[in-house]
């Protein structure tokens, strides 16, 4: 497979699902060895920032990243504290990548606080870009928000300074409040599984820029990391496998009311809806079914190993 190469301004990343510390090292390897860019551990079953500091250990030239980490169970400064070393363990390989989960994970099974998740999303990133400029030492520790407040940091307890710069921090986002708030004052963006390069082009896209020009930036200070249901293999029999896999992902995303604008945008009005119905009803198989082929078409990627690069090049 070839990669897109940077010049088309696209880096093909891997997103690893949750592994045991110990295999952690090994996929890092042989991940950078393939050429990949960007190695991003999601949180769901294993901690997101203790698998980077395996890859990290393991690697010298790949990137590594949360995405995403769960924000609200830490406080801003346990986050910040962990970027930080991550950092510099790296020599600033790392972007911490954050997001709220859902209402009832958050109260339920981190028993924290959640609403407002918008505002105190935003308000943990800024606060934890306060306390990288604190333990650089370039000012003070000094924010008061409504949701977190800062202003202990003796030298003891600092980190201080490292030579890698500070950590990047995107978020997750879908809908219009999210975009505009990444493009304002986050360094990126990730984008759901969930999405066609319409939506992105029409409507998510256009969205962090409006919220990057309200505080003097633009899309180039926003990086855009796409994550892509792919369905892949040596020729078509091993493609429409995952196909019928992907049918049940686009199912499952497609059921959650959030998504309803993503799938409107291309014409599918009522689908949300009817698969949230037989969600409810525990009828997974007539979900699936509503999954046609257009439908899976647009927001999925179908090809062979060998003209997987050019495919996703001529995609985004």
């Amino acid at each position: 497979m070839e990669l897109p190469s940077a010049a088309m301004g696209l880096q093909l990343d891997m997103m690893a699902s949750p592994l045991p510390l110990r295999e952690v090292g090994g996929l890092a390897s042989n991940v950078e060895a393939a050429g990949f860019g960007t190695l991003w551990f999601t949180e769901g079953s294993r901690t997101a920032y203790l698998s980077c500091t395996a890859a990290a250990l393991a690697t010298e030239r790949l990137g590594l990243g949360t995405a995403i980490a769960v924000a609200f169970p830490r406080s801003p400064m346990v986050t910040a504290e962990v970027a930080w070393e991550l950092a510099e363990a790296t020599g600033g390989r790392f972007v911490v990548g954050l997001g709220t989960q859902v209402k009832a994970h958050v109260e339920r099974r981190y028993s924290s606080e959640y609403a407002p998740p918008g505002p105190r999303l935003r308000e943990y990133v800024l606060a934890m870009k306060a306390i990288f400029r604190a333990f650089r030492g370039t000012e003070k520790l000094s924010f008061d928000g409504d949701h977190y407040s800062f202003s202990l940091l003796p030298g003891m307890w600092s980190p201080g300074p490292i030579e890698a710069d500070d950590p990047p921090i995107y978020i997750s986002a879908v809908l219009p409040w999210m975009s505009r708030m990444a493009g304002a004052v986050c360094d990126g963006v990730h984008i759901h599984p969930m999405h066609s390069p319409g939506w992105l082009s029409d409507v998510q896209v256009p969205l962090i820029a409006e919220g990057a020009a309200s505080e003097g930036r633009t899309l180039d200070d926003v990086t855009l990391v796409c994550p892509v249901i792919i369905a892949v293999g040596d020729d078509d029999e091993e493609i429409e496998a995952m196909r019928e896999r992907n049918r049940a992902t686009i199912a499952f995303y497609g059921s959650t009311p959030n998504y309803a604008p993503v799938l409107e945008h291309h014409g599918f009005d009522g689908l949300q809806g009817e698969l949230n119905s037989l969600q409810r009803s525990g009828d997974m198989a007539s979900m699936v079914a509503l999954v046609t082929d257009d439908v899976l078409d647009h927001y999925t990627v179908s090809a062979t190993w060998g003209n997987l690069g050019g495919v996703l090049a001529d995609r985004y």
